[in-house]
């Protein structure tokens, strides 16, 4: 594992001076733009990564997958997640860099806030996020915390609920039509 860390951290270093923020242009039931603040003093790694990911263009035409009303709307499965093809299997992909290792703080789970998500291991964030859509303090010091909606949580408050198991949408989903990333 801290081989893979130490991979990760020579790589993203490498990497250009990290963002101040997205602009993430979202589709669908929800049509709007929302503007995150990334928190790159929180979890720089993290930070690195949805910034590489979102120059690349990889996460335009991603998927809001799991919706659950009241608590968060899922995106970033860059693997299997892009719009207008098969999404059967949208979460439980990521992207071909390697999984980062946990960078977690005291910043709270407020509404707004954005997450990485990831599987059973801590260590496993790789391109999915999530942005709250209430509170949830259980998942403080339990998923890193990588930025905050500054602007359109009223696009976010509009994004199509999932109805399905562990609330994943079904039928067409929102998505991610353009991720910018902003200075």
């Amino acid at each position: 594992m801290w081989r893979e860390a130490a991979a990760v951290a020579l790589t993203l270093a490498a990497s250009p001076a990290l963002a101040k923020g997205l602009e993430i242009t979202i589709a669908g039931e929800a049509n709007g733009t929302v503007t995150i603040d990334l928190l790159e003093d929180v979890a720089p790694l993290h930070v690195a990564r949805i910034t590489e990911l979102a120059a690349e263009g990889a996460y335009d035409g991603v998927v809001f997958h799991r919706v659950i009303d009241g608590f968060m709307a899922q995106t970033g499965d860059v693997q299997y997640g892009k719009s207008g093809g098969d999404v059967q299997f949208a979460g439980r992909g990521g992207s071909d860099k390697p999984d980062l290792p946990a960078e977690f703080s005291d910043v709270p789970y407020d509404r707004g806030i954005v997450g990485m998500a990831r599987s059973q291991n801590p260590n496993s964030a790789n391109s999915q996020f999530f942005i709250m859509f209430d509170e949830g303090y259980f998942l403080n010091g339990q998923y890193t915390v990588v930025g905050r909606v500054t602007d359109g949580m009223d696009v976010v408050d509009a994004i199509k609920r999932g109805t399905g198991p562990n609330g994943m949408v079904i039928g067409a989903a929102d998505y991610m039509q353009t991720v910018t990333v902003t200075e």
